[in-house]
């Protein structure tokens, strides 16, 4: 296990330049599977989550190569359909496969997707809407997998009952070759899922968002290839603003791209942060003489991204009084919390007041640990001071990192393998901004 050793207390100062999201690459890897012909992707992320999802569709027929940035696929058609468990069952992305291999081989078998344990994250929402389109799905709990088939895929009208970033993807990479159309109702309006439809429609799909939670697509009968660029990482942007506020730093952020980020800079600015349009896609990153409290709740887009909550606690760790995170989208996301009161933190769970949980909540209220709370008080200004912590998750990890670079001393932070899952990098990217880290390696101990 590789680890951070972060000297902190320096202040965070110039420029960086965020990378493709995570959350775009990987969904737009899945559509190598949707065309014979070669597709090439630039501003992809080097990190492992992007690795991982290669030997994926390796495993499937695609040949990759991979060169700096810019990632290109060639699916040639072996015949293969299935997924092996010690492959797909690291990361849940993998379960996006089953519509493609659906709508144009008839079979897929795909492992239990894995990935950060947030929550239960089921997938049955959209086997629900596969099966609704004409495939039949089945899991095995013995050998793990599921096993699903389908003479064709007939366009149908799926209404999820939750939000679904995921369901939502998996309905439209299914939907792009089935026969009719399909209408998507309570789609989710991420920004990432705009990104990946302008792809496929680019790629000759038939999609269009008619409204701000509806999606339709008109099946059609081939796609071909492409060349395009991804979009940059959202989570990226308020990782290194929040981490600039943190230090007392100021920090010019290249490929900044504002209008994916209304939810997070309004709230930003009432607490004290400071963000400056330098350019059209530059934005520079301070704080005020004072950081005030806030109550956040997270939202689906638009709302307060749930990737967010993580780094807006430890921010709020030095705001003049209490504030409060009530989280909504998972039923488990405040793995961070024992790791920041280890550094000093005064944060206590509690369980705001609900009246129609089974609503409000956008995971399944039956999946939640019995007596977890879904919110957490914060207060402040508390003097965070060095530690030896453990990064959980991926926005876990940054999260500490964060604190750890403004807590004086030296912290150890294990577990640098699981935030290169989301961050390309992060130490060397961190040490451009003036901050002593340093990534240091078990057999090196």
């Amino acid at each position: 296990m590789d680890k951070f050793v972060v000297s902190g207390g320096a202040k965070m100062s110039g420029e960086i330049t965020l990378q493709g999201a995570k959350n775009v690459a990987l969904k737009m890897f899945v559509a190598s599977l949707l065309t014979d012909d070669e597709i090439t992707l630039h501003n992809v992320p080097r990190i492992r989550d992007v690795f991982m999802m290669l030997e994926v569709l390796k495993e499937l027929g695609v040949a990759t190569s991979f060169d700096d940035h810019t990632v290109t696929l060639h699916h040639v058609n072996t015949g293969k359909t299935i997924v092996p468990l010690e492959v797909g069952a690291r990361l849940r992305t993998s379960s996006l496969v089953i519509g493609p291999l659906l709508a144009r081989f008839g079979n897929a078998t795909i492992p239990n997707p894995g990935g950060c344990r947030l929550g239960a994250r089921p997938i049955d929402r959209h086997i629900f809407a596969l099966q609704a389109m004409g495939a039949s799905i089945t899991y095995d709990s013995l050998d793990g997998y599921f096993h699903a088939q389908a003479q064709g895929l007939s366009g149908k009208t799926i209404t999820f009952e939750k939000n679904t970033h995921t369901g939502t993807e998996a309905v439209i990479l299914a939907a792009v070759l089935a026969t009719g159309e399909t209408v998507i109702n309570n789609a989710a309006q991420e920004v990432e899922i705009d990104d990946l439809i302008s792809l496929l429609n680019q790629m000759g799909a038939r999609i269009t968002r008619t409204k701000p939670n509806e999606i339709r697509i008109s099946g059609v009968s081939v796609l071909h290839g492409v060349e395009y660029t991804i979009m940059s990482d959202r989570n990226e942007e308020i990782t290194f603003a929040v981490a600039a506020a943190m230090t007392g730093g100021n920090v010019m952020v290249r490929r900044s791209e504002r209008c994916n980020l209304e939810s997070f800079l309004e709230p930003f600015s009432r607490a004290g942060g400071i963000w400056e349009v330098v350019d059209k896609t530059t934005t520079r990153y301070s704080v005020g003489n004072a950081i005030h409290p806030t109550d956040i709740v997270t939202r689906p887009h638009p709302g307060f991204m749930t990737d967010w909550q993580a780094p807006w606690a430890v921010f709020m760790t030095q705001a003049q009084g209490v504030s409060t995170i009530h989280e909504t989208v998972f039923e488990s996301r405040f793995s961070y919390v024992h790791q920041l009161k280890k550094m000093g933190a005064h944060i206590e769970f509690f369980q705001p007041e609900v009246s129609d949980p089974k609503t409000l909540y956008n995971f399944n209220w039956e999946d939640r640990i019995e007596g977890a709370a879904q919110g957490v008080r914060i207060k402040g200004p508390t003097a965070l001071h060095n530690a030896v912590v453990d990064a959980d998750d991926i926005r876990a990890g940054a999260t500490v990192l964060i604190a750890a670079l403004s807590a004086p001393g030296t912290s150890h932070i294990y577990g640098a393998e699981t935030v290169d899952r989301g961050y390309e990098a992060i130490e060397v990217r961190f040490q451009q901004l003036g901050v002593d880290i340093r990534r240091i390696t078990e057999d090196s101990v």
